[in-house]
């Protein structure tokens, strides 16, 4: 071949070679549009660049999604959900653990006395009573009340116008007038229920005896209440009951409305063994 020949040959591939750029631009191009179109990420770079994406993506362990574990990955099992936690009683409120646990286990009906404060007269008396078998107590009618002049006492002694802190059994009843319908507990009709005298602050004490329970403090459950026996001795003192109010402080005694002292006549019932929680709010 001649010299002008090589030339020649020489001088017209690099015209061929400038026709395929153009093509593997346009082609490139298209290719990047199609991969924008499409939602895949496109790099002009090649397979070379994929290639150290994807090696990234291996090394760091991420995913498309962020979320999906590799594959042979396992999921942590999701902790297992125990038996749901009991639900806990409804419990008598305003009163200690200790309080609480002085009410016998066999009593269905609490008369709860919550004194305004330890030296104060004044007080809430509200009726509770829970199903056979049943931990949850529930709240009945509830009243305003007077109590000891002097507050409240854990050693109370005959004449010092407190009334005694404790829980209680009630197991008898009486008064001067008939018990009311409905009346379960023993029920002494007489007419020794007539107080004598005045009240601390002077007042009438007229009708506070028409209807009275006895609170077994100091006393012997099963009798009446005008019985003056002392089983704990005379300087406890003792005749200490819930009757009806006098509309004043008293010696010892929890007085509430006439209409109140029917209703709790109506409810106690000795089969639920009633008893009496009395003493300032939180004893």
């Amino acid at each position: 071949m001649s010299k002008h020949a090589r030339h020649r040959t020489r001088t017209r591939r690099p015209a061929r070679l400038g026709r395929r750029l153009p093509l593997a631009a346009a082609g490139a191009a298209l290719a990047g549009l199609a991969a924008w179109l499409c939602g895949v990420p496109f790099d002009i770079g090649g397979d070379l660049g994929a290639a150290k994406g994807n090696q990234e993506l291996r090394g760091n362990g991420s995913h498309a999604d962020g979320d999906h574990p590799s594959r042979g990955e396992r999921r942590p099992a999701a902790p297992h959900a125990g038996p749901p936690a009991p639900a806990r009683p409804k419990v008598i409120p305003g009163l200690s653990d200790a309080t609480r646990a002085r009410i016998p286990a066999d009593s269905r009906q609490v008369v709860l006395v919550s004194g305004k404060g330890k030296d104060s007269s004044y007080n809430t008396v509200t009726l509770y009573s829970r199903a056979e078998g049943s931990r949850d107590w529930t709240a009945g009618p509830s009243w305003q009340g007077r109590n000891g002049a002097k507050g409240w006492s854990t050693d109370r002694r005959y004449g010092d116008l407190t009334s005694p802190v404790g829980v209680f059994a009630l197991t008898d009843a009486g008064g001067l007038l008939s018990a009311p319908p409905g009346t379960r507990l023993p029920y002494d009709q007489d007419e020794a229920f007539v107080p004598g005298g005045v009240g601390v602050e002077g007042e009438s004490l007229a009708g506070s005896f028409d209807y009275v329970v006895a609170i077994d403090f100091n006393r012997r459950p099963g009798t009446s209440p005008l019985d003056p026996e002392k089983p704990e001795g005379e300087d406890k003192g003792g005749n200490i009951w819930l009757h009806v109010d006098h509309d004043g402080p008293s010696q010892g005694c929890v007085g509430i409305p006439a209409a109140a002292m029917r209703k709790v006549l109506e409810t106690l019932d000795p089969a639920q063994h009633p008893v009496i929680v009395m003493g300032p709010a939180g004893m």
